[in-house]
């Protein structure tokens, strides 16, 4: 082959390559095809100020391993991306990737999406991928948290460099599962800016061997846990194993900066192994670091989580909170952490939280805090426990911390002693819960069907209700399920049970709206109604039949109810106990409980942790006790619980539609 005719071939490419923007570039995009090219611009597919969707997509279905997108100095508008194996996506500086206008509509539409992708890259320094969050919250759309900046699930080989990822209508990334039983595995997420997302900068759901470094998670606010990063695996076959951030900073979230939520895992789920190293928390409104495990030795996974050098500065709630955390599960390190004011506005609470959850059995504890700093001008106990369990207690904390306030310097060893002046041993008197299993019910009295009701009672995740009927009577209930604050939901089903067992209906209450449901009873007895509204609440507008909240399995869990609840106390009962409490550090319920008379038997008020109203009745015949809720002078009222001990486990809005046991 002659010189010339080289020289000629070799320019053919080049001059097919320069083809204006916007324009379709048919010779390079043959030679991609023909295998030729194995980099290729995005906008050899067409560039569309409009609508770049199929331009992007075509560029990256290419076969290309490697595909830049330019700046062509207007955004690259599009819908949907679906990622590619064995490919990098190279944004030039100062590209912006947009989302549509009026596009996904779907709850689960991703700006990008790659599912069982690997030997994947997606780079770009001072390049922005960016989403239209508030958009999402408008009419034509369906609430949702799941409309993520970039979705990897099931992936294997994957860095993503460089990036910011902004202005979801859920995560900035999210690390999920497209395969059951398959990680997220060979991960390297490193000099990202996650900023302004709905739900979570980043949220881990399923990953093996993941690196996070040198990222920035800022500003997440919309709908909870709206933390900078959360490891929240779905299902016990997921895992968190090898799992690090290295240099990296939350700052300004509208909840916590690192979330650890794993009661989803237990143990038969492969050990945890989180490492944080050298990150910070800055202003973030909850707590700087919040972890929240399974309880018991068959619901705690195993394995360990390490923070080392972090620096927890400024947070709204308490600097390091630790929920349910047993002994015998994953251990725990803060090795040379500084908490720096945190919690300022709430001096009532310590830098340091324990806590034990209403299902917890085990004692709190198996946590080693290694030379960490305090440094703040309040006076206070530096570690406290919460007690929702009534007597679960803490066990094998260990470490030391040093607390600097001005110009003193203190060292505190934790030792039992001092752990005894922090935390008294306070165990709550033990009175058993009675359950209704074989207890035939009948109503105390008879009563208009408008006493029957629940309204203002708002029931929020699993609740239980129980109401009488005879048999050919026709039942009508009027449900109406509402949103809380920005929380996504569907219709709620709804499952009604028979005295004998049997389903005897069911149905669905749709998200925001009020329905009526009917059955005729096909015989004599108890109905049980299970629902399920999650973080929204459902409220019982009307009932046609005596309707009762039933505390037989769990304490019942209200939202913002300052209402007057009613129970029954038997003839023979010798003592019996009513336990109240808030939720977390900051929602608290004033609750009063009145005899018969309707004396004051006991008050309290801005109650967060759990309190236990022990009381004997007035008269040997049976009794009406209330409970009256209100909300507390000082701290927010959201989330409360209301248990009974000794008496039977059910709650009416009115002395009239009580249910008691049948003689």
């Amino acid at each position: 082959m002659s010189r010339c005719l080289l020289v000629v071939l070799a320019a053919l490419v080049p001059v097919a390559v320069m083809a204006a923007p916007g324009e379709v570039n048919q010779a390079a995009i043959d030679a991609v095809a023909a295998g030729k090219l194995r980099v290729a611009k995005a906008s050899w597919w067409g560039f569309d100020p409009e609508d770049s969707t199929r331009a992007l997509q075509a560029a990256i279905d290419s076969g290309a391993r490697k595909v830049i997108v330019e700046n062509l100095g207007q955004p690259w508008v599009v819908d949907r991306i679906t990622l590619a194996s064995n490919q990098e996506i190279f944004f030039e500086r100062g590209v912006e990737v947009l989302a549509k206008k009026g596009s996904f509509r779907g709850t689960n539409d991703a700006l990008f999406r790659a599912n069982q992708k690997e030997n994947l890259t997606l780079r770009g320094d001072g390049a922005t991928l960016r989403m239209r969050r508030f958009d999402y919250a408008g009419p034509g759309y369906e609430k949702a948290e799941w409309r993520h900046c970039l979705s990897l699930l099931s992936c294997r080989n994957v860095r993503v460099y460089g990036l910011t990822l902004a202005e979801s209508g859920g995560d900035g990334i999210y690390l999920g599962t497209g395969q059951a039983g398959v990680p997220n595995k060979n991960i390297h997420i490193k000099d990202v800016v996650c900023d302004r997302n709905y739900r979570q900068g980043i949220s881990v759901i399923n990953a093996e061997n993941l690196l996070i470094e040198n990222c920035l998670l800022q500003l997440t606010d919309g709908t909870a846990p709206r933390a900078g990063i959360d490891f929240e695996p779905n299902l016990t076959n997921e895992r968190l194993v090898n799992c690090v951030m290295r240099n990296c900073t939350t700052r300004w979230n509208g909840g916590c900066g690192y979330a650890i939520y794993i009661p989803t895992l237990d143990a038969s789920s492969l050990p945890v192994s989180l490492r944080f190293e050298n990150c910070r928390s800055l202003g973030d409104r909850g707590s700087a670091v919040a972890i929240y495990t399974g309880n018991s030795p068959a619901a705690a996974v195993k394995g360990s989580i390490v923070f080392e050098d972090c620096t927890f500065e400024g947070s709204g709630q308490p600097g390091i909170v630790v929920a349910n955390k047993p002994v015998n599960g994953c251990r725990l390190r803060f090795d040379r952490c500084v908490l720096r004011d945190v919690a300022q506005a709430m001096p009532e609470h310590s830098p340091i939280v324990l806590q034990a959850h209403d299902s917890a059995s085990e004692p709190v504890g198996g946590i080693t805090f290694s030379d960490c700093r305090v440094r703040e001008a309040t006076e206070r106990r530096l570690l406290s426990y919460s007690d929702l369990a009534g007597g679960a207690g803490v066990a094998e904390l260990s470490g030391r911390l040093i607390v600097e306030r001005g110009a003193k310097r203190t060292v505190v060893r934790l030792t039992e002693q001092r752990l005894a002046e922090w935390i008294p041993a306070a165990r709550m008197k033990v009175i058993p819960r009675l359950g209704l299993e074989g207890v035939a019910l009948q109503p105390l009295a008879a009563a208009k069907a408008a006493d029957y009701s629940l309204a203002g009672i708002r029931l929020r995740q699993r609740a239980h209700l129980v109401l009488f009927a005879r048999q050919g009577e026709m039942v009508r209930l009027t449900l109406s399920y509402r949103q809380v604050a920005h929380y996504s939901g569907r219709a709620l089903p709804l499952v009604i049970t028979g005295p004998s067992g049997g389903e005897v209906t069911r149905a669905e209450v749709p998200f925001q709206q009020q329905s009526e449901v009917t059955f005729t009873a096909p015989e004599t007895g108890v109905y049980q109604v299970a629902v399920d509204p999650g973080a929204n609440y459902l409220q019982v507008d009307r009932s046609s039949h005596p309707l009762c909240l039933s505390a037989a399995e769990r304490p019942v869990r209200l939202y913002s109810s300052p209402v007057e609840l009613f129970f029954w106390v038997p003839p023979g009962t010798r003592e019996f106990g009513v336990r109240v409490c808030g939720e977390g550090l900051s929602e608290a319920v004033k609750a009063t409980l009145l005899d018969p008379q309707g004396k004051v038997v006991g008050e309290v008020d801005n109650q967060l942790a759990l309190h236990q109203f022990v009381a004997t009745p007035v008269s040997e015949a049976g009794e009406v006790w209330c409970l009256r809720l209100e909300r507390p002078t000082k701290i927010l009222m959201e989330d409360h619980f209301v248990d009974l001990r000794g008496v039977p486990p059910l709650l009416a809005s009115s002395r009239d539609s009580i249910l008691i046991p049948a003689p």
